[in-house]
């Protein structure tokens, strides 16, 4: 029964893979067996990841691609990588994004064109250019990364927020759109995830999480490469076009007992 959890047999795609969420999405499908491409702007970032997956005792392969998911050349590169190099794509995990924090206001065109582009552009370039390969190779999954703040409002992050709200609604609209080319779209919606960014930030370190802990509003990026593997799998064969949250303990109207 076990097996039906498994992507050994996958090639997968995933951006933003230099760190964080990512790179942790990487190493799990790699671990499982499967074959994956990582990429981010930088060689230099990456390519550090595909080594590590190569040297270690990991079944699946790694291969490392400069791309700037703002770029519709450099997307197109990178899947043609993908296919010259494993011969398909099975999975597509839109990882990339970014983000600062500030008030509405204070944004600048600039600004909020940066990280919509990135977010949701990003997200439009990969899958539009992975998915022609999917759909006309058998079918495939999408799992789109997305955030709490793209589910409800989400101050100092407006550009953010909007930007995630609209891979959300992409999601939905996709999966029914390319369902009959067995292409299944879901994605993921962390709430705060203990990166390396916001231990940074935050102050908050992995190693101080512990799993078993069920009361608590920060997880781990194993945690969101738990599902990224779940939605990659068999196991998730009929969940199409949902948004999981992972965001712990609901914020809810709490009574003054509580």
């Amino acid at each position: 029964m076990r097996d039906q959890f498994g992507v050994g047999d996958a090639t997968a795609i995933v951006t933003g893979a230099s760190s964080g969420i990512g790179r942790t999405i990487a190493e799990r499908f790699a671990a499982d067996g499967a074959d994956v491409v990582v990429c981010s702007r930088e060689q230099e970032n990456v390519e550090p990841v595909a080594e590590g997956i190569e040297d270690s005792d990991r079944e699946g392969s790694a291969l490392a691609v400069e791309c700037d998911v703002t770029d519709r050349d450099a997307v197109e590169a990178l899947v043609d990588a993908t296919v010259e190099e494993f011969g398909g794509i099975d999975v597509l995990v839109n990882n990339a994004g970014a983000s600062f924090m500030a008030p509405f206001a204070d944004i600048s065109e600039n600004g909020w064109e940066t990280i919509v582009d990135i977010n949701l552009h990003g997200t439009f370039h990969c899958t539009q250019v992975a998915g022609e390969h999917m759909r006309e190779d058998g079918g495939g999954a999408v799992i789109n990364l997305a955030s709490v703040a793209g589910q409800k409002g989400s101050p100092h992050m407006s550009h953010y927020g909007a930007a995630k709200a609209g891979v959300i609604n992409l999601t939905s609209t996709l999966a029914f759109e390319w369902a009959g080319d067995d292409v299944r779209v879901n994605c993921i919606a962390p709430g705060f995830v203990a990166t390396p960014g916001v231990e940074s930030q935050m102050g908050v370190s992995a190693d101080d999480i512990d799993r078993e802990e069920v009361e608590r509003r920060i997880g781990t990026t194993e945690e969101i490469a738990d599902l990224a593997q779940f939605l990659a799998s068999p196991a998730a064969s009929y969940l199409v076009g949902e948004t999981i949250t992972a965001a712990g303990v609901p914020r809810i109207m709490e009574t003054p007992d509580v």
